[in-house]
């Protein structure tokens, strides 16, 4: 089976084409409603974006420095991505701009995001909580800062990061804790002076302002987050045997795979390779008894994601599995903590909430009771998780609404269909 491409990759490749002197050629983009959503708000600040008949894209970009006024606010829709990041593009540009999203987006708070980027000298208005609906008055030029990441969030770091890009001098961000480090590998890829140092502080990553990006042909690897899915469901179906294809397996995106090994997962990589300074393998999933474990908090960050298809897998384990260190899951889509609590509970889930994630009693491999409608709170994870977890049960598990899948993986269902079957 084949996966998505890569959400975050997708996202950044799209932005800094849009940023670069020239024109690049994406293939294997997520064509789901973020990316899109990404998509649609550099076409309305100047950026020419084109999806051939052979599915790859063309965008030719406006240069930093270049991004020009939209005529009207931009719609993220459920894309938080989208939002953090682009704000710290318009953060260093001369122009004003207003953010707008869907119900969900929109109760999540930005408020990170506002304070480095103030510190640079934009003027952001933000509803009350600091939420959507708000407006970006960019300042150009901005103000070079060294920024220490309060809490470890890639999307922080990227919008400081893309601020940086148009700002002169070099602009610094210092995280204690390792994240995702698609942004800097990429934007080196483009041509922008990135350098990575590892200190006592953490890990402090330099940009240098006012930089010329080049063109670029870019392939996105599958998606590990998409992936998660489908290497869990292969592993507590009886009798699964699953290649999944072209997973991008960047060390701060695989804290899931280790965890499930730790479990007693049999996950196998075959023909490792590294695409677009990206390394990427198939994995190879076969059904595997788990057991419990106490889930190491470093793997927080690198796992991020992949939490609400963790305490699917830990349902299904024997023993008592411990997931703890991840404060960050009670501001994503939904609070995936609360969230997943109520959901494996409704299903016959014996479970303890923490206020940084989830003690949960496995069933030793026997079905879980089902029987239950869920709400998956307009979050994507929650609805592909339980709807995991739906296979493993002996009642149906029924979710509510399933609609925001589309933003990450819109063949979700198909695939899961197709393989069950």
């Amino acid at each position: 089976m084949q996966v998505p491409g890569d959400k975050s990759i997708s996202h950044r490749a799209l932005m800094f084409a849009a940023l670069a002197v020239g024109t690049s050629r994406i293939e294997g983009l997520l064509e789901g409603e973020d990316v899109l959503a990404t998509a649609a708000a550099l076409r309305a600040m100047g950026a020419t974006i084109v999806r051939h008949d052979d599915g790859s894209w063309a965008v030719s970009g406006v240069g930093v420095g270049g991004l020009l006024q939209p005529t009207q606010a931009l719609d993220m829709g459920n894309s938080g991505t989208s939002t953090r990041l682009l704000m710290g593009l318009v953060a260093s540009h001369p122009i004003t701009v207003t953010f707008v999203g869907d119900a969900s987006l929109s109760a999540r708070p930005m408020g990170r995001v506002i304070e480095p980027l103030a510190q640079m000298g934009a003027d952001i208005t933000a509803s009350p909580g600091n939420t959507l609906p708000l407006m970006v008055r960019g300042l150009c030029p901005a103000i070079p800062i060294s920024y220490t990441l309060p809490v470890a969030s890639a999307q922080v770091k990227s919008a400081v990061l893309l601020a940086g890009l148009n700002t002169p001098g070099i602009t610094s961000v210092i995280e204690p804790i390792a994240t995702r480090d698609h942004s800097e590998r990429m934007l080196q890829g483009f041509g922008a002076k990135v350098t990575v140092e590892e200190t006592n502080q953490g890990r402090i990553i330099s940009i240098t302002g006012e930089a010329e990006l080049k063109p670029l042909t870019i392939t996105v690897p599958g998606d590990p987050s998409s992936a998660a899915f489908f290497a869990v469901a292969a592993s507590i179906i009886p009798g699964s045997d699953v290649l999944i294809a072209n997973v991008g397996l960047n060390p701060t995106r695989t804290g899931l795979f280790e965890a499930l090994r730790m479990m007693g997962a049999s996950i196998v990589q075959e023909n490792p390779r590294v695409i677009g300074g990206e390394p990427v393998a198939d994995l190879r999933v076969r059904a595997a008894p788990l057991k419990a474990i106490e889930v190491p908090p470093h793997l927080a960050p690198s796992m991020i994601d992949e939490y609400p298809i963790l305490f699917v897998a830990a349902a299904l384990a024997s023993g008592r599995t411990v997931a703890r260190g991840a404060h960050e899951l009670r501001v994503k889509e939904s609070d995936r903590i609360a969230a997943m609590a109520a959901a494996l509970t409704a299903i016959g889930v014996a479970v303890e909430e923490f206020d940084d994630g989830l003690a949960i009693t496995g069933s030793d491999g026997a079905l879980l009771a089902g029987g239950a409608q869920i709400a998956s709170l307009l979050d994507h994870r929650i609805a592909m998780s339980m709807a995991v977890a739906g296979l493993a049960a002996r009642a149906a598990v029924t979710i509510d609404d399933v609609a925001p899948v589309a933003t990450s993986f819109p063949s979700f269902f198909e695939t899961l269909d197709a393989l069950a079957g």
